[in-house]
Protein backbone atom coordinates (compact mmCIF):
# COMPACT_ATOMS: atom_id res chain seq x y z
CA UNK A 1 0.00 0.00 0.00
CA UNK A 2 1.19 3.33 -0.74
CA UNK A 3 1.67 6.37 1.66
CA UNK A 4 0.15 9.84 1.39
CA UNK A 5 3.40 11.38 0.61
CA UNK A 6 3.84 9.51 -2.53
CA UNK A 7 0.30 11.00 -4.33
CA UNK A 8 0.10 14.17 -2.33
CA UNK A 9 1.44 16.63 -5.16
CA UNK A 10 2.06 20.37 -5.15
CA UNK A 11 -1.18 21.00 -6.31
CA UNK A 12 -3.08 17.90 -6.53
CA UNK A 13 -3.31 14.16 -5.28
CA UNK A 14 -1.93 11.50 -8.10
CA UNK A 15 -0.24 7.95 -8.12
CA UNK A 16 -0.45 4.43 -9.39
CA UNK A 17 -3.43 2.43 -9.31
CA UNK A 18 -2.99 0.43 -6.51
CA UNK A 19 0.06 0.43 -6.04
CA UNK A 20 0.77 4.11 -4.83
CA UNK A 21 -3.58 5.19 -4.68
CA UNK A 22 -6.54 2.84 -3.53
CA UNK A 23 -9.92 2.73 -2.31
CA UNK A 24 -8.60 2.68 1.54
CA UNK A 25 -6.32 5.55 0.93
CA UNK A 26 -9.09 7.71 -0.94
CA UNK A 27 -11.84 6.91 1.77
CA UNK A 28 -9.53 8.37 4.02
CA UNK A 29 -8.64 11.22 1.95
CA UNK A 30 -12.74 11.47 1.40
CA UNK A 31 -12.86 11.48 5.00
CA UNK A 32 -10.14 14.37 5.56
CA UNK A 33 -11.61 16.61 2.69
CA UNK A 34 -15.05 16.74 4.62
CA UNK A 35 -13.21 17.60 7.86
CA UNK A 36 -11.31 20.31 6.13
CA UNK A 37 -14.03 21.74 4.27
CA UNK A 38 -16.80 21.53 7.20
CA UNK A 39 -19.01 21.86 4.09
CA UNK A 40 -22.46 20.39 3.95
CA UNK A 41 -22.07 18.26 0.88
CA UNK A 42 -19.50 17.64 -1.17
CA UNK A 43 -19.20 16.95 -4.93
CA UNK A 44 -17.31 14.25 -6.84
CA UNK A 45 -16.79 13.85 -10.67
CA UNK A 46 -14.84 11.54 -12.33
CA UNK A 47 -12.88 10.79 -15.72
CA UNK A 48 -13.41 7.50 -17.78
CA UNK A 49 -10.59 5.79 -15.98
CA UNK A 50 -11.96 2.25 -15.05
CA UNK A 51 -10.01 2.67 -11.67
CA UNK A 52 -12.15 5.80 -11.14
CA UNK A 53 -15.35 4.01 -10.22
CA UNK A 54 -14.02 2.60 -7.65
CA UNK A 55 -11.71 5.27 -6.11
CA UNK A 56 -14.73 8.13 -6.53
CA UNK A 57 -16.88 5.54 -4.41
CA UNK A 58 -14.54 4.69 -1.85
CA UNK A 59 -13.87 8.41 -1.31
CA UNK A 60 -17.58 9.07 -0.99
CA UNK A 61 -18.33 6.77 1.29
CA UNK A 62 -15.44 8.21 3.68
CA UNK A 63 -17.32 11.70 3.31
CA UNK A 64 -20.61 10.22 4.25
CA UNK A 65 -19.02 8.39 6.96
CA UNK A 66 -18.24 11.71 8.44
CA UNK A 67 -21.39 13.20 8.03
CA UNK A 68 -21.24 14.81 4.62
CA UNK A 69 -23.90 14.60 1.78
CA UNK A 70 -22.57 13.83 -1.31
CA UNK A 71 -23.66 14.50 -4.76
CA UNK A 72 -22.37 12.52 -7.52
CA UNK A 73 -21.68 14.01 -10.78
CA UNK A 74 -20.74 11.02 -13.23
CA UNK A 75 -18.36 10.85 -15.57
CA UNK A 76 -16.99 14.67 -16.12
CA UNK A 77 -14.36 16.98 -17.50
CA UNK A 78 -12.37 18.62 -14.87
CA UNK A 79 -13.96 22.27 -15.65
CA UNK A 80 -17.43 20.82 -15.40
CA UNK A 81 -16.69 19.80 -11.75
CA UNK A 82 -14.79 23.69 -11.29
CA UNK A 83 -18.49 24.86 -12.80
CA UNK A 84 -20.28 22.97 -10.54
CA UNK A 85 -18.32 23.76 -7.79
CA UNK A 86 -18.50 27.57 -8.75
CA UNK A 87 -22.92 26.83 -9.50
CA UNK A 88 -23.97 24.76 -6.87
CA UNK A 89 -21.28 27.04 -3.76
CA UNK A 90 -20.08 23.52 -2.74
CA UNK A 91 -16.65 21.94 -2.82
CA UNK A 92 -15.47 19.38 -5.08
CA UNK A 93 -13.96 16.19 -5.70
CA UNK A 94 -12.21 15.14 -9.32
CA UNK A 95 -11.00 11.65 -10.13
CA UNK A 96 -8.34 12.35 -12.81
CA UNK A 97 -4.91 11.76 -13.81
CA UNK A 98 -5.38 14.19 -16.86
CA UNK A 99 -2.42 13.50 -19.38
CA UNK A 100 -0.46 10.76 -17.19
CA UNK A 101 -0.97 7.03 -18.47
CA UNK A 102 -4.08 4.96 -17.74
CA UNK A 103 -2.20 3.14 -14.95
CA UNK A 104 -2.36 6.38 -12.83
CA UNK A 105 -5.26 8.12 -11.17
CA UNK A 106 -5.73 11.02 -8.62
CA UNK A 107 -7.84 13.31 -7.18
CA UNK A 108 -8.32 18.08 -7.86
CA UNK A 109 -9.62 19.25 -5.28
CA UNK A 110 -11.32 22.74 -5.25
CA UNK A 111 -13.19 24.84 -2.20
CA UNK A 112 -17.22 26.28 -2.87
CA UNK A 113 -17.25 28.94 -5.69
CA UNK A 114 -14.28 26.90 -7.45
CA UNK A 115 -11.48 28.10 -4.82
CA UNK A 116 -8.16 25.91 -5.62
CA UNK A 117 -6.70 23.81 -2.69
CA UNK A 118 -3.06 23.64 -3.18
CA UNK A 119 -0.38 22.55 -0.42
CA UNK A 120 -0.48 26.09 1.02
CA UNK A 121 -4.60 26.44 1.16
CA UNK A 122 -5.34 22.95 2.96
CA UNK A 123 -3.78 19.99 0.85
CA UNK A 124 -0.76 19.66 3.83
CA UNK A 125 -3.72 19.83 6.29
CA UNK A 126 -5.51 17.10 4.14
CA UNK A 127 -2.61 14.97 3.85
CA UNK A 128 -1.68 15.04 7.90
CA UNK A 129 -5.50 13.71 8.58
CA UNK A 130 -5.24 11.24 5.90
CA UNK A 131 -2.43 9.89 7.62
CA UNK A 132 -4.04 9.65 10.90
CA UNK A 133 -7.00 8.20 9.44
CA UNK A 134 -5.17 5.47 7.73
CA UNK A 135 -2.81 4.95 11.08
CA UNK A 136 -5.92 4.76 13.28
CA UNK A 137 -9.14 3.83 11.67
CA UNK A 138 -12.11 5.00 12.44
CA UNK A 139 -15.31 2.92 13.55
CA UNK A 140 -17.36 1.66 10.84
CA UNK A 141 -20.84 3.56 11.09
CA UNK A 142 -23.91 1.71 9.46
CA UNK A 143 -25.39 5.63 9.54
CA UNK A 144 -24.10 7.27 6.19
CA UNK A 145 -24.90 10.76 4.91
CA UNK A 146 -27.22 11.14 1.92
CA UNK A 147 -25.91 10.12 -1.54
CA UNK A 148 -27.55 11.84 -4.24
CA UNK A 149 -27.02 12.02 -8.43
CA UNK A 150 -27.12 15.41 -10.63
CA UNK A 151 -26.98 15.76 -14.07
CA UNK A 152 -25.91 19.58 -15.07
CA UNK A 153 -24.15 18.21 -18.17
CA UNK A 154 -26.60 20.76 -20.20
CA UNK A 155 -26.27 23.97 -18.14
CA UNK A 156 -22.57 23.54 -18.25
CA UNK A 157 -22.67 23.49 -22.15
CA UNK A 158 -25.02 26.70 -21.87
CA UNK A 159 -22.96 28.28 -19.91
CA UNK A 160 -19.87 27.46 -21.95
CA UNK A 161 -21.60 29.00 -25.25
CA UNK A 162 -22.11 32.24 -22.88
CA UNK A 163 -19.13 33.22 -23.39
CA UNK A 164 -19.53 33.59 -27.30
CA UNK A 165 -22.23 35.22 -29.55
CA UNK A 166 -23.43 32.71 -31.80
CA UNK A 167 -25.03 35.21 -34.16
CA UNK A 168 -21.39 36.07 -35.43
CA UNK A 169 -20.25 32.23 -35.90
CA UNK A 170 -19.99 31.03 -39.74
CA UNK A 171 -19.47 27.06 -40.65
CA UNK A 172 -16.07 26.97 -40.19
CA UNK A 173 -14.79 23.19 -40.60
CA UNK A 174 -13.41 21.73 -37.22
CA UNK A 175 -11.65 18.39 -36.15
CA UNK A 176 -11.26 17.90 -32.39
CA UNK A 177 -8.66 14.78 -31.12
CA UNK A 178 -10.33 13.90 -27.65
CA UNK A 179 -8.17 11.70 -27.57
CA UNK A 180 -10.33 9.27 -25.53
CA UNK A 181 -10.70 11.72 -22.69
CA UNK A 182 -13.58 13.59 -21.56
CA UNK A 183 -13.86 15.76 -24.32
CA UNK A 184 -15.19 12.79 -26.29
CA UNK A 185 -18.47 14.04 -23.74
CA UNK A 186 -17.81 17.52 -23.86
CA UNK A 187 -17.16 19.05 -26.91
CA UNK A 188 -19.73 17.42 -28.79
CA UNK A 189 -21.89 18.44 -26.30
CA UNK A 190 -21.26 21.93 -26.56
CA UNK A 191 -20.71 21.80 -30.31
CA UNK A 192 -24.09 20.36 -31.19
CA UNK A 193 -26.29 23.90 -30.75
CA UNK A 194 -23.31 25.98 -33.22
CA UNK A 195 -23.14 25.90 -36.92
CA UNK A 196 -19.39 24.56 -36.56
CA UNK A 197 -19.08 20.76 -38.97
CA UNK A 198 -17.50 19.41 -36.22
CA UNK A 199 -15.54 15.81 -36.53
CA UNK A 200 -14.49 14.29 -33.50
CA UNK A 201 -11.40 11.71 -33.18
CA UNK A 202 -10.99 8.88 -30.50
CA UNK A 203 -14.20 10.23 -29.14
CA UNK A 204 -15.08 6.61 -27.55
CA UNK A 205 -14.66 7.60 -23.40
CA UNK A 206 -11.44 4.71 -23.01
CA UNK A 207 -9.38 5.47 -20.50
CA UNK A 208 -6.93 2.92 -21.61
CA UNK A 209 -5.67 4.91 -24.03
CA UNK A 210 -6.01 2.74 -27.10
CA UNK A 211 -4.85 5.25 -30.01
CA UNK A 212 -2.58 7.65 -28.22
CA UNK A 213 -1.63 8.83 -25.20
CA UNK A 214 -3.93 12.02 -23.86
CA UNK A 215 -1.05 14.79 -23.61
CA UNK A 216 -1.67 17.26 -26.52
CA UNK A 217 1.66 19.21 -25.31
CA UNK A 218 3.76 16.09 -26.95
CA UNK A 219 3.98 17.00 -30.22
CA UNK A 220 4.19 13.44 -31.40
CA UNK A 221 0.47 13.09 -30.02
CA UNK A 222 -0.96 15.88 -32.61
CA UNK A 223 0.11 13.29 -35.65
CA UNK A 224 -3.56 11.88 -35.76
CA UNK A 225 -4.58 15.39 -35.75
CA UNK A 226 -2.64 16.85 -37.77
CA UNK A 227 -3.52 13.84 -40.92
CA UNK A 228 -6.96 15.11 -40.41
CA UNK A 229 -6.70 18.55 -40.73
CA UNK A 230 -4.77 18.58 -44.19
CA UNK A 231 -7.02 15.86 -45.39
CA UNK A 232 -10.38 17.06 -44.46
CA UNK A 233 -9.21 20.92 -45.31
CA UNK A 234 -10.37 21.94 -41.69
CA UNK A 235 -10.06 25.35 -40.92
CA UNK A 236 -8.56 24.45 -37.30
CA UNK A 237 -7.74 21.10 -35.10
CA UNK A 238 -8.24 21.16 -31.69
CA UNK A 239 -6.26 18.78 -29.20
CA UNK A 240 -7.81 18.19 -25.42
CA UNK A 241 -5.88 16.60 -22.67
CA UNK A 242 -7.65 13.72 -20.96
CA UNK A 243 -9.68 15.48 -18.50
CA UNK A 244 -10.36 17.88 -21.00
CA UNK A 245 -9.49 21.04 -19.14
CA UNK A 246 -6.36 21.96 -21.35
CA UNK A 247 -6.63 22.35 -25.24
CA UNK A 248 -3.86 22.89 -28.18
CA UNK A 249 -4.36 24.12 -31.37
CA UNK A 250 -3.49 23.14 -34.90
CA UNK A 251 -3.71 25.93 -37.61
CA UNK A 252 -5.33 25.09 -41.00
CA UNK A 253 -1.80 23.88 -42.58
CA UNK A 254 -1.46 21.74 -39.64
CA UNK A 255 1.05 23.63 -38.00
CA UNK A 256 0.78 23.50 -34.21
CA UNK A 257 -0.09 26.88 -31.75
CA UNK A 258 1.69 27.54 -29.10
CA UNK A 259 -0.10 28.43 -25.38
CA UNK A 260 1.07 31.67 -25.14
CA UNK A 261 0.14 31.95 -29.45
CA UNK A 262 -3.28 31.05 -28.20
CA UNK A 263 -3.16 33.27 -25.30
CA UNK A 264 -2.35 35.93 -27.10
CA UNK A 265 -5.46 35.02 -29.27
CA UNK A 266 -7.70 34.80 -26.26
CA UNK A 267 -6.57 38.12 -25.08
CA UNK A 268 -7.72 39.87 -27.82
CA UNK A 269 -10.65 38.06 -27.59
CA UNK A 270 -11.64 39.17 -23.78
CA UNK A 271 -10.32 42.91 -24.56
CA UNK A 272 -12.46 43.15 -27.76
CA UNK A 273 -15.42 42.00 -25.26
CA UNK A 274 -14.10 44.74 -22.81
CA UNK A 275 -11.51 47.27 -23.09
CA UNK A 276 -8.98 47.96 -20.83
CA UNK A 277 -9.20 44.92 -19.14
CA UNK A 278 -6.73 43.16 -17.04
CA UNK A 279 -5.11 40.04 -18.20
CA UNK A 280 -2.96 37.31 -16.61
CA UNK A 281 0.30 35.36 -18.18
CA UNK A 282 2.42 33.50 -16.44
CA UNK A 283 6.22 33.83 -16.66
CA UNK A 284 7.19 31.11 -19.03
CA UNK A 285 4.71 33.11 -21.66
CA UNK A 286 6.45 33.90 -24.99
CA UNK A 287 7.03 37.92 -24.65
CA UNK A 288 4.66 38.42 -26.99
CA UNK A 289 1.65 38.31 -24.85
CA UNK A 290 2.12 41.34 -22.54
CA UNK A 291 3.22 43.11 -26.09
CA UNK A 292 -0.45 42.15 -27.84
CA UNK A 293 -2.41 42.77 -24.40
CA UNK A 294 -1.04 46.33 -24.16
CA UNK A 295 -1.30 47.07 -27.96
CA UNK A 296 -4.74 46.31 -27.64
CA UNK A 297 -5.22 48.56 -24.53
CA UNK A 298 -5.63 46.27 -21.67
CA UNK A 299 -3.22 46.13 -18.50
CA UNK A 300 -0.66 42.90 -18.50
CA UNK A 301 0.51 41.29 -14.81
CA UNK A 302 2.87 38.18 -14.83
CA UNK A 303 2.06 35.70 -12.47
CA UNK A 304 3.76 32.20 -10.92
CA UNK A 305 3.05 29.19 -12.74
CA UNK A 306 0.30 26.90 -11.78
CA UNK A 307 -3.48 27.29 -11.60
CA UNK A 308 -3.68 28.25 -7.58
CA UNK A 309 -0.69 31.01 -8.36
CA UNK A 310 -3.31 32.43 -11.50
CA UNK A 311 -6.84 32.13 -9.65
CA UNK A 312 -5.21 33.89 -6.57
CA UNK A 313 -4.17 36.78 -8.64
CA UNK A 314 -7.21 36.77 -10.64
CA UNK A 315 -9.05 37.27 -7.47
CA UNK A 316 -6.94 39.94 -6.12
CA UNK A 317 -7.27 42.06 -9.15
CA UNK A 318 -10.51 40.99 -10.84
CA UNK A 319 -8.52 40.22 -14.12
CA UNK A 320 -11.26 38.33 -16.82
CA UNK A 321 -8.58 36.16 -18.30
CA UNK A 322 -5.78 34.46 -17.50
CA UNK A 323 -3.01 31.90 -19.75
CA UNK A 324 -0.48 29.39 -19.16
CA UNK A 325 2.00 28.37 -21.42
CA UNK A 326 1.26 24.82 -21.00
CA UNK A 327 -2.86 25.22 -21.98
CA UNK A 328 -4.70 26.48 -18.88
CA UNK A 329 -6.72 29.03 -19.65
CA UNK A 330 -8.67 30.87 -16.72
CA UNK A 331 -11.70 32.99 -16.90
CA UNK A 332 -13.13 35.26 -14.17
CA UNK A 333 -16.21 34.34 -15.57
CA UNK A 334 -16.20 30.51 -15.31
CA UNK A 335 -15.45 30.79 -11.36
CA UNK A 336 -11.57 32.06 -12.24
CA UNK A 337 -11.69 28.37 -13.17
CA UNK A 338 -9.94 27.30 -16.21
CA UNK A 339 -11.39 25.27 -19.18
CA UNK A 340 -10.02 24.73 -22.45
CA UNK A 341 -13.58 24.41 -24.11
CA UNK A 342 -14.89 27.53 -23.28
CA UNK A 343 -10.77 28.96 -25.05
CA UNK A 344 -11.37 27.22 -28.00
CA UNK A 345 -14.76 28.47 -28.89
CA UNK A 346 -13.76 32.41 -28.27
CA UNK A 347 -10.91 31.10 -30.96
CA UNK A 348 -13.26 30.10 -32.95
CA UNK A 349 -15.27 32.99 -32.37
CA UNK A 350 -12.62 35.48 -33.34
CA UNK A 351 -12.14 33.37 -36.70
CA UNK A 352 -15.66 33.53 -37.63
CA UNK A 353 -15.43 37.19 -36.99
CA UNK A 354 -12.89 37.55 -39.87
CA UNK A 355 -11.71 36.09 -43.24
CA UNK A 356 -8.55 35.33 -42.72
CA UNK A 357 -7.25 31.98 -41.98
CA UNK A 358 -5.75 31.05 -38.57
CA UNK A 359 -2.05 31.10 -39.68
CA UNK A 360 -2.86 34.37 -41.04
CA UNK A 361 -4.54 35.66 -37.49
CA UNK A 362 -1.73 34.81 -36.10
CA UNK A 363 1.30 35.78 -38.48
CA UNK A 364 1.54 39.13 -36.55
CA UNK A 365 2.00 37.00 -33.08
CA UNK A 366 4.77 35.13 -34.05
CA UNK A 367 7.63 37.00 -33.18
CA UNK A 368 10.06 35.60 -31.20
CA UNK A 369 11.33 31.51 -31.31
CA UNK A 370 11.13 29.46 -28.21
CA UNK A 371 12.73 26.14 -26.83
CA UNK A 372 9.88 24.71 -25.69
CA UNK A 373 10.03 22.99 -22.20
CA UNK A 374 13.88 21.14 -22.14
CA UNK A 375 13.60 18.76 -18.75
CA UNK A 376 17.18 17.58 -17.54
CA UNK A 377 17.66 15.02 -14.24
CA UNK A 378 20.07 16.63 -11.69
CA UNK A 379 20.34 15.38 -7.94
CA UNK A 380 18.98 18.68 -6.23
CA UNK A 381 17.53 20.87 -8.61
CA UNK A 382 16.76 23.73 -6.26
CA UNK A 383 20.27 23.93 -5.31
CA UNK A 384 21.02 23.90 -8.70
CA UNK A 385 18.98 26.77 -9.94
CA UNK A 386 20.49 28.66 -7.17
CA UNK A 387 23.44 28.23 -8.25
CA UNK A 388 23.06 29.10 -11.50
CA UNK A 389 21.63 32.49 -10.18
CA UNK A 390 24.37 32.85 -7.92
CA UNK A 391 26.60 33.06 -10.88
CA UNK A 392 24.39 34.92 -13.09
CA UNK A 393 24.69 37.96 -10.63
CA UNK A 394 28.20 37.02 -10.34
CA UNK A 395 28.16 38.53 -14.14
CA UNK A 396 26.06 41.67 -13.25
CA UNK A 397 22.72 40.16 -14.80
CA UNK A 398 19.80 40.81 -13.24
CA UNK A 399 17.83 37.71 -11.96
CA UNK A 400 14.27 37.51 -11.56
CA UNK A 401 13.15 34.70 -8.67
CA UNK A 402 9.11 35.19 -8.90
CA UNK A 403 9.44 31.90 -9.67
CA UNK A 404 12.49 30.11 -10.12
CA UNK A 405 14.76 32.21 -12.07
CA UNK A 406 14.14 33.66 -14.88
CA UNK A 407 17.35 35.74 -16.25
CA UNK A 408 16.90 38.40 -19.32
CA UNK A 409 20.36 38.27 -21.68
CA UNK A 410 19.16 41.00 -24.20
CA UNK A 411 18.63 39.48 -27.49
CA UNK A 412 17.12 36.49 -25.38
CA UNK A 413 15.87 35.45 -22.14
CA UNK A 414 15.28 31.78 -19.89
CA UNK A 415 13.42 30.44 -17.03
CA UNK A 416 15.15 27.77 -15.03
CA UNK A 417 12.43 26.17 -12.66
CA UNK A 418 12.92 22.56 -10.65
CA UNK A 419 9.89 20.80 -11.13
CA UNK A 420 7.29 19.71 -8.84
CA UNK A 421 7.01 16.61 -8.39
CA UNK A 422 10.53 15.15 -10.32
CA UNK A 423 14.04 15.21 -10.02
CA UNK A 424 14.42 17.43 -13.16
CA UNK A 425 15.19 21.13 -14.23
CA UNK A 426 12.39 22.82 -16.51
CA UNK A 427 14.01 24.98 -18.79
CA UNK A 428 12.19 27.40 -21.34
CA UNK A 429 14.41 29.94 -23.63
CA UNK A 430 12.97 32.68 -25.83
CA UNK A 431 15.16 34.63 -28.68
CA UNK A 432 14.62 36.43 -31.64
CA UNK A 433 15.51 33.51 -34.03
CA UNK A 434 15.90 29.85 -33.69
CA UNK A 435 19.42 30.02 -34.53
CA UNK A 436 19.65 32.12 -31.50
CA UNK A 437 17.25 30.17 -29.17
CA UNK A 438 19.12 26.79 -29.98
CA UNK A 439 22.55 28.23 -29.09
CA UNK A 440 20.85 29.71 -25.80
CA UNK A 441 19.32 26.52 -24.99
CA UNK A 442 22.66 24.97 -24.99
CA UNK A 443 24.28 27.55 -23.18
CA UNK A 444 22.10 27.40 -20.33
CA UNK A 445 22.27 24.04 -20.24
CA UNK A 446 25.72 23.37 -20.13
CA UNK A 447 25.96 26.28 -17.62
CA UNK A 448 22.96 23.71 -15.32
CA UNK A 449 25.09 20.56 -15.93
CA UNK A 450 28.28 22.46 -15.15
CA UNK A 451 27.18 23.93 -11.65
CA UNK A 452 24.86 21.35 -10.22
CA UNK A 453 25.29 17.53 -9.73
CA UNK A 454 24.06 15.49 -12.38
CA UNK A 455 21.20 13.03 -11.44
CA UNK A 456 22.18 8.83 -11.54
Amino acid sequence: MGQPADVFKAYDIRGVVPEQLDAPMCRAIGAAVARFTRAPRLLVARDMRPSGVELAAAFAEGARAEGTAVTDLGMASTDFLYFAAGRLDAPGAMFTASHNPAQYNGIKLCLAGARPIGRDTGLDEIQATTEALLADPPAVTAALAPLEHLDLLEEYAEHVRSFIDPAVLRPLKVVADTANGMGGLVVPLVMKALPFDVEILFEELDGTFPNHPADPIQPENLADLKVAVLERGADIGLAFDGDADRVFLVDERAEPVSGSLTTALVAVSMLEKRPGSTILYNLICSHVVPEVIAEHGGVGIRTRVGHSYIKEVMAETGAVFGGEHSGHYYFRDNFRADSGIIAALLVLELLSRTDRSLSELLRPFQRYADSGEINTEVADPAATVEAVAVHEEAAGRDVDRLDGLTVDRGNWWYNLRPSNTEPLLRLNVEARTVEECERAAAEVVALAADLGTPGA
